[in-house]
């Protein structure tokens, strides 16, 4: 395979909105999840690279002119930026294809669509928040927290700029955006659009840096809060990292996210939307809905309808139109779901379709669509997440038992329930412990504020709170005449 698009910066690092040299020749590879290839290499961030951006950032915040602007100047700015990134959308697709093995459909519906629908919805926002309001003797202001790093992750750097970096931007926040590794081409047409628009000088940074260099940014004392895309391990230790400075945190964690099938559903309706709710861009999906609690009654019939949709995926180039599913987008991810499937078999549970690498792929990071069945909810397989193309089926005997098993898990993320009985269905959404619950459909509103419950994390992103989640209030007291005039 060979890399067919331009990248800007492959030898340099975006620090304070320039393009400069690295701190030393470090580089590293970046390899096709589909066929295990270098498709070229690209500079490795440092920690030296991590101090000149926290420093930018902390200068650009309070010497600088961005917190100070308007919100109108903001939004004008950042309006520029979703401008460069739209003109860039062909090739950022192109490239998340290249390095995360996302196909291009998949890259269309969440770029293309959700990433434009969340970023211009922030900028709708923006000047209509109660940035200023006088109360009773005091005006009461909504100020930008500070510097931001904004950790994202490999399977959403595109979409999580409208979710997390813009919101903050428009709140008056600089930042450093910290994508994965794995993100090392579209960390760098990103770092083009922000060049174009424009910004002051020091505003925003982007750095596809690995662990050593993300842990050093989260514990710098220049970075006032870290706002995360990821695993809720990787959050405890955010939490941790930041504490000793009391730093503020925004985490969107993981999940075990379930879809209640009722007993009265139309199972073709169904299928519509919950097969790819529960495997798309091959379960690497904070929201994926990986258990699927079905009736008793209707076990085998659920467990028949998705082993044959799982069956029938086309497993392969994520390139070609007619791919349903491409690879995971590492090697350790493979491994992981090969792991997670065999404990799965140990402890009871039966392989339907899939649990393995596609017999006519020989190269790639790829693993099959896989459907587990004779699964209870205490098993590892239904309590952890795993991050890949696993979905469980558990049974269920009443409306009761099903919210009770769907609530029996760590995480609190999302969730879906499938019924004819409008009062059933919003009755399930309030029982059920998640921050996003989905009736007769699958997914979460990415315009509205999106977050979880216990250890799927804590803070708002998208809708109006999603900016005001990057400020902090200020109350001046003035007295009830000063405010008269």
């Amino acid at each position: 395979m060979q890399l067919d698009i331009d990248i800007p910066g492959l030898d340099r690092q975006f620090i304070g909105g320039s393009w400069t040299a690295p701190s030393n020749q470090n580089s590293v590879d970046v390899i096709s999840p589909s066929t295990e290839e270098v498709l070229t290499r690209a500079a490795n961030p440092t920690i030296a690279d991590a101090d000149a951006a926290a420093a930018a950032a902390h200068a650009a915040f309070y010497r600088g002119p961005w917190p100070r602007m308007s919100v109108d100047e903001r939004t004008e700015n950042c309006a520029r930026l979703c401008d460069a990134l739209e003109k860039r959308l062909d090739v950022l697709n192109r490239a998340w294809a290249f390095e995360s093995g996302a196909t291009i459909a998949h890259g269309e519906m969440i770029n293309s669509g959700a990433g434009v629908a969340v970023w211009r919805g922030a900028l709708e926002a923006a000047p209509n928040l109660p940035w200023q309001e006088a109360r009773d003797g005091a005006l009461i202001l909504r100020e930008p927290i500070g510097t931001v790093l904004g950790i994202l992750t490999f399977n959403g750097p595109i979409v999580l700029m409208g979710m997390k970096i813009i919101p903050a931007l428009l709140a008056g926040c600089t930042v450093v955006v910290k994508h994965a590794p794995e993100s090392a081409l579209t960390a760098r047409l990103i770092a083009e659009a922000i060049e174009e628009a424009g910004f002051p000088e020091g505003v925003l940074s982007v750095l596809a840096a690995d662990t050593p260099v993300t842990q050093h940014l989260v514990s710098h004392p220049d970075i006032d809060m870290v706002a995360l895309t990821g695993g809720t391990a990787i959050g405890v230790d955010v939490v941790q990292r930041t504490a000793p400075r009391l730093a503020r945190t925004a985490l969107e964690l993981g999940g075990k996210s379930p879809a209640i099938i009722g007993q009265d559903a139309d199972l073709d309706e169904v299928m519509g939307t919950l097969c790819d709710g529960a495997s798309g861009f091959q379960g690497q999906v904070c929201v994926s809905l990986s258990r699927i609690l079905a009736p008793k009654e209707r076990y085998d019939e659920v467990t028949d309808a998705f082993a044959e949709r799982y069956a029938s995926f086309r497993v392969g180039d994520p390139f070609d139109p007619e791919t349903d599913r491409g690879p995971l987008a590492v090697e350790r991810a493979r491994d992981r779901v090969a792991r997670y499937v065999a404990s799965a078999i140990e402890e009871g549970a039966q392989v339907v379709t899939g649990g393995k690498r596609p017999d006519h792929l020989s190269r790639g990071w790829y693993f099959e669509p896989t459907l587990l069945a004779n699964v209870n909810n205490a098993m590892t397989v239904a309590q952890e997440e795993i991050f890949g193309p696993v979905t469980c089926v558990i049974p269920y005997e009443s409306i009761e038992e099903a919210v009770a098993i769907a609530n029996d898990s760590p995480y609190g993320l999302a969730a879906s329930i499938y019924t004819n009985d409008q009062d059933l269905a919003l009755q399930v959404a309030r029982d059920i412990r998640a921050g996003s619950v989905a009736i007769n459909q699958a997914g979460v509103s990415l315009t509205q504020p999106f977050g979880g419950y216990k250890q799927s994390g804590w803070g708002r992103e998208c809708g109006p709170e999603g900016i005001l989640e990057f400020t902090q209030i200020k109350q001046v007291v003035t007295g009830t005449s000063y405010l008269d005039n």
